[in-house]
């Protein structure tokens, strides 16, 4: 496995840690004007929610692999936080928020993966 695919694997596990719904992973590492190599995209139901998932990536990446994020933005309002990891970013919405961005449609040339949702 490489470095990258097990900072995706430690993001998404972190994520459905705190019940992140609507996991998807979007491979961007093919496409050359990209400025990283993917993303992982969570749903929150609510902006409590949102932040302790961004939290639980947060804690959990770096206890788990020891990856600290290079930078990190939208907790003043927790409706979008985004996590950047340099080769990863994390993105954890508000269903709505994730609508209006549609991040999937802007990289449909990605390859995107569904992860199921952990009931």
């Amino acid at each position: 496995m490489t470095e990258n695919e097990t900072l995706v694997k430690a993001i998404i596990e972190a994520a459905q840690e705190k019940k992140g719904r609507n996991i998807t992973h979007v491979d961007l590492s093919d496409i050359e004007t990209a400025a990283t190599q993917g993303f992982v995209l969570v749903n929150g139901n609510t902006p409590i929610q949102v932040n302790a998932i961004a939290d639980s990536i947060r804690e959990l990446v770096e206890k788990n692999i020891g990856v600290r994020p290079f930078n990190y933005d939208g907790y003043q309002n927790s409706q979008w936080i985004v996590i950047d990891y340099g080769s990863v970013f994390a993105h954890v919405f508000l269903p709505d928020f994730r609508e209006r961005y549609n991040l999937e449609e802007l990289w449909a040339d990605a390859v995107i993966t569904q992860v199921p949702d952990i009931d």
